[in-house]
């Protein structure tokens, strides 16, 4: 029980940065105290003592706001960070490493006994706001982005976001050269990452791959310049951009825009620049 305890309290340092000593966290962090009152309703429920189980939770639902069905299955190193608002369904089973963050659903789409609520795999990350609904599984390792909604199946490692919630593909050849040039500008992307992305980020990496592309149609061009006359120089030299220039553009719902181009367009550039 108390190596248990030690486990519990040592995912909370692991992953909360804000989490200062062990007294602060056994104290002040109701997602630790709905893990231990449901533990306790949890052999009570399979001693048979259904009422008293069910009491148990009520309880701690009141003191953490936080509800998890005395039936639940948790595993070993589970961590809800803020945790308002979770709800844990009573088939629900939840595998070891586990975080949940504030307003998770793990529910039933139907009224049918049996198997309702959904199998979590260990390691999965599910973001606030997320609701997984309906007996399947979410494969070990994967994340859930905030406010999705999960009606199917997730393959292990995968990241799903949406309405529905749907897996998310990387377009792993634009990756270093994106890195490179928001490094180069300072963009951040606003902490989002590329597992789960925000409509302005993407519409800035849009813009970022259509940056690049215009970069090296450039550079071509004044290579091909300087082969017609010697005396062109290019210095090289760009004006600087600041990361706070895109602090106004933080909090505007843009859509993502799709830069393509077509293999004709490219082809008419790189011609008319060896013409030239």
């Amino acid at each position: 029980m108390f190596e248990r305890l030690k486990e519990d309290i040592g995912s909370v340092f692991h992953r909360d940065p804000a989490a200062r000593n062990t007294f602060e966290v056994l104290t002040n962090y109701p997602g630790l105290h709905a893990l231990l009152l449901h533990r306790l309703a949890h052999r009570i429920w399979r001693a048979d003592f259904k009422w008293l189980a069910r009491s148990i939770s009520t309880f701690s639902r009141w003191l953490t706001g936080i509800e998890i069905h005395p039936g639940a299955t948790i595993g070993r190193r589970f961590f809800i960070d803020h945790g308002m608002g979770v709800v844990i369904g009573e088939t629900t089973v939840i595998g070891d490493d586990v975080t949940l963050y504030q307003g998770v659903t793990l529910g039933g789409t139907s009224w049918n006994k049996g198997k309702r609520h959904p199998t979590i795999g260990n390691g999965v990350v599910v973001g606030a706001g997320a609701k997984i609904l309906g007996p399947f599984e979410v494969g070990e390792g994967a994340k859930v982005g905030s406010n999705s909604v999960v009606t199917k199946a997730v393959p292990a490692g995968a990241t799903v976001v949406g309405i529905p919630g749907r897996v998310v593909v990387k377009s792993r050849d634009k990756d270093d050269r994106r890195k490179e040039m928001e490094e180069r500008m300072g963009f951040d992307a606003y902490g989002v990452t590329e597992e789960m992305p925000d409509p302005v980020a993407r519409a800035m990496r849009s813009l970022l791959d259509h940056m690049h592309a215009v970069d090296e149609r450039i550079e071509k061009m004044c290579v091909a310049i300087h082969k017609v006359n010697q005396d062109y120089v290019d210095n090289g030299k760009l004006p600087p951009l600041d990361a706070e220039e895109f602090d106004c553009v933080r909090d505007d719902s843009v859509e993502p825009v799709e830069s393509a181009e077509t293999p004709d367009e490219g082809q008419r550039a790189e011609s008319g620049a060896e013409s030239r």
